[in-house]
């Protein structure tokens, strides 16, 4: 059975989609079979892939909707992982899915076919905890945060505990947390380190060893479309994400 996990963090620019991609992207590069499932309708998971959003006939929306079967939105992609991209029509999925009998799971209905054909799983989250970050926590096992060094950083990661811990509650018992990842990493400066050790101080263990550094090669791949560990194996980036699909595999058992 392929164990889902959401990439969620209600802040913006944060590097979510940059995860998403080169982490999933680097777990297939381990021999998994992996499905992104873009749910953020910014679509940048899908151009990460090199599929055109504008060419996207049936994604995530008509999932959501129940006007697709999972199959259907299926994209294969050359880098080995299989995408379920996002649309135009997905900003406007949030105020449909308010009107929709079992709104919050709608997601998780429309994935259950198709979750024990994958390894694992990841689901880019918009950021904002509207209804379809919702969804996405109601699909998942578990949850990992990409986290930049800054201090309203830390102001965000409260409000997604509280959300995290409400879906705990009523909709998903099982909700876990999969780590915090740091992000845009400068290990020089002072307030990294700080940040570093207040996150430390209440995740403990769950945060990874494995930090992303601010890297070029990382910010020009996405314009290719292409992941890291494809457009510049040997780059700073690329070592990172290999190192933390490495890390993610040992947590999970291999």
């Amino acid at each position: 059975m392929g164990k889902v996990i959401a990439v969620a963090n209600q802040k913006g620019g944060v590097g979510k989609s940059t995860t998403a991609v080169n982490l999933a992207s680097c777990v297939a590069a381990r021999h998994k079979s992996v499905l992104v499932v873009d749910m953020d309708p910014q679509g940048n998971s899908t151009s990460g892939f090199g599929v055109s959003k504008r060419s996207v006939d049936k994604g995530v929306y008509e999932l959501l909707i129940g006007e697709a079967a999972p199959a259907e939105t299926l994209q294969k992609t050359q880098f080995s992982v299989d995408v379920i991209p996002s649309n135009t029509q997905l900003a406007g999925a949030g105020i449909e899915l308010v009107e929709m009998p079992h709104r919050e799971s709608r997601l998780r209905e429309g994935l259950a076919a198709i979750v024990p054909q994958y390894d694992y799983i990841f689901i880019d989250c918009p950021p904002s905890l509207d209804l379809l970050t919702l969804n996405a926590l109601c699909a998942c096992d578990s949850v990992l945060i990409p986290l930049q060094c800054e201090y309203y950083a830390l102001e965000g990661l409260s409000e997604l505990m509280s959300t995290l811990k409400t879906v705990r509650k009523k909709y998903n018992p099982y909700l876990d947390i999969e780590g915090v990842v740091f992000t845009m990493y400068a290990g020089r400066l002072n307030l990294t380190l700080q940040v570093v050790e207040q996150v430390k101080k209440y995740f403990g263990d769950k945060v990874y060893k494995t930090t992303v550094p601010r890297n070029v090669r990382l910010s020009e791949a996405p314009s290719y479309g292409m992941p890291i560990n494809h457009y510049d194996p040997v780059s700073k980036g690329s070592e990172a994400y290999m190192e933390m699909a490495d890390e993610l595999l040992k947590n999970n058992g291999g």
